[in-house]
């Protein structure tokens, strides 16, 4: 009785704790006071097995994307809502004080009534030459100071646009949150393949349900002809983590791709644009079909699935392999597409950009309580994409001008141009950066290290060149396409009783593809089900989760 007695008074620390959060969250509220705190604000308190399934139940990876609330310029006060502080203005005053040509400014931030006292605002301010950050915890005003506009460019955008602010919804907590777990996406481990998973169970709805051994199928290669297309999904290790973002954004429930070629000799070989040299780099390749297979399964770490897609032998008929051969071997050696990866999955002005999550409201919904006007709604996509573009451009200039630069150029008819000129040029001109983002790309765009192909372009433009599209080839931009837009396409079998034997071989599913690696079965929604038309899938929306398309994009 005594240990009894003992064990009562002495309350455990975690049941103090929750004694203390009951006082504080529900008997001070009723005298009609300020709550000292929300039940969010102290997750971190209570034991980790308690507070993390909780966190993760009201945050996740895609919280490290910001929300745009307002522009401040010196015109005019903004004001919206924050996630902590409900009032929240802006404005802008431009200065001098550090005498250089064109002065800077003092971005004024004034918040008050914080709806706990324990909250906090998390801000990411940006034009297009510069970022910065800043977390608001007091209610009064707080300033952000320029000290010098980089070029004349800047002050005019500034002065006339605005600096654009965003909002971190989910709090310094919930940020941090998001970012572990943006982390293990790209680690090679079994926590990262976990990590991928789940957020493509939550994000896209995916089932990855388990399938019976083998899980490695003994492929007889003299079924695969050429044309036939090889989807692949890498699930861990660096590839694994971008591959599941990409997956997200553009509905894909592929990653990778290659395809298969045979030569005149009967020789099986693969076609990949992605596949990574002895330098390092990720180049386009054309490699015998055994060597490629054994890559896969003794040196592949991602923990690959693939699934081969056997070409209708009414499409394999129209298939010139010499064409074929000689797109391929022209392709050959040149690096990965990455100038025009991202444009294949930016169709539309809205249609494409998964909101941030963890609001649970509508983009409308975010836009009302923020005070936005109904003209602010493509103010906020061009912004927050720029806002990224302008941080990437900052860390990895290199990079940017790989990345997104050269296209954007190709776009505008200019040259040379980088990220912060190119935003004042549209401007310049009347447009906005999310409808130059639209602009179809062009196959026959060429830059500066050749024309650029990610790895289903290049699989797409040798169907191309090998007259698989038929008289509408012409009007067909494949650098259009991403890896869900060329399985729906229907080139593939769609008699099971065509397929090879040892297709699906000990499956208790039978799939209309031959899945030849992975642990998992392989979904591919919509597969081989849309018959190419002209200036297919230039005008695409793309948002999760259910990723539906409309007629004749």
């Amino acid at each position: 009785m005594a240990a009894s007695s003992t064990s009562a008074c002495l309350l455990q620390p975690h049941l103090r704790t929750l004694l203390i959060i009951s006082i504080l969250v529900f008997v001070l509220p009723v005298h009609g006071l300020k709550p000292l705190i929300r039940p969010r604000d102290i997750l971190p308190l209570l034991p980790r097995q308690l507070s993390w399934p909780i966190l993760n139940s009201l945050h996740s990876a895609v919280d490290i994307l910001p929300t745009f609330v307002a522009s401040a310029s010196s015109n005019e006060t903004v004001e919206w809502k924050g996630t902590c502080f409900y009032e929240t203005k802006a404005w802008m005053e431009f200065n001098n004080k550090s005498g250089s040509e064109f002065g800077g400014g003092k971005l004024h931030i004034k918040v008050s009534k914080a709806h706990s006292w324990t909250c906090m605002d998390l801000y990411v301010f940006a034009t297009p030459y510069q970022v910065t950050w800043d977390y608001y915890f007091f209610s009064r005003e707080h300033t952000i100071e320029f000290d010098a506009w980089e070029e004349k460019a800047e002050f005019e955008y500034v002065k006339n646009k605005g600096v654009s602010i965003f909002l971190m919804q989910a709090g310094m907590l919930g940020t941090l949150q998001a970012l572990w777990d943006v982390f293990p996406l790209f680690t090679n481990t079994g926590w990262g393949e976990h990590a991928n998973i789940g957020f493509l169970k939550k994000h896209m709805g995916a089932s990855f349900e388990q399938r019976p051994q083998p899980w490695v199928t003994n492929v007889s290669a003299d079924d695969i002809h050429s044309g036939d297309f090889l989807a692949i999904s890498k699930i861990r290790g660096r590839w694994g983590g971008f591959e599941t973002l990409e997956k997200w954004v553009t509905g894909s429930y592929a990653g990778h791709s290659a395809v298969c070629l045979r030569d005149s000799e009967g020789k099986l070989w693969v076609g990949e644009s992605g596949h990574r040299n002895e330098k390092g780099d990720d180049v386009i390749v054309i490699l015998p079909w055994d060597d490629w297979w054994e890559d896969i399964l003794t040196q592949d770490d991602s923990n690959s699935h693939i699934a081969l897609l056997p070409m209708h032998p009414d499409i394999r008929a129209k298939f010139n392999k010499t064409a074929a051969w000689e797109y391929a071997r022209s392709m050959e050696g040149k690096p990965y597409g990455y100038h025009n990866m991202i444009f294949s999955w930016i169709d539309t002005l809205d249609g494409n950009y998964p909101p941030p999550l963890d609001a649970h409201v509508s983009p409308y919904q975010k836009y009302r309580s923020a005070n936005l006007k109904k003209e602010d709604l493509d103010e906020s996509t061009r912004s927050r994409v720029a806002s990224v573009m302008t941080v990437w451009n900052q860390m990895r200039p290199e990079y940017a001008s790989n990345l997104w630069n050269e296209a954007l150029n190709k776009r505008l008819g200019t040259q040379d141009l980088a990220l912060p000129e190119i935003l004042v040029e549209t401007e310049k001109r009347g447009s906005s950066f999310d409808e130059l983002l639209t602009i179809p790309e062009q196959d026959d765009w060429v830059y500066t290290d050749g024309k650029s192909t990610s790895c289903v372009a290049f699989i797409l433009e040798m169907y191309k060149e090998a007259g698989v599209f038929g008289s509408i080839g012409s009007s067909i931009q494949v650098t259009e396409f991403t890896i869900k837009d060329a399985y729906s396409l229907r080139f593939f079998e769609s008699n099971l009783s065509r397929l090879p034997k040892w297709c699906n071989e000990g499956d208790n599913v039978q799939l209309p593809y031959c899945q030849i690696k992975g642990k998992y079965r392989m979904e591919l929604p919509e597969y081989n089900t849309l018959d190419p038309y002209p200036h297919m899938n230039e005008r695409c929306p793309s948002l999760p989760p259910r990723y539906l398309r409309s007629a004749n994009c």
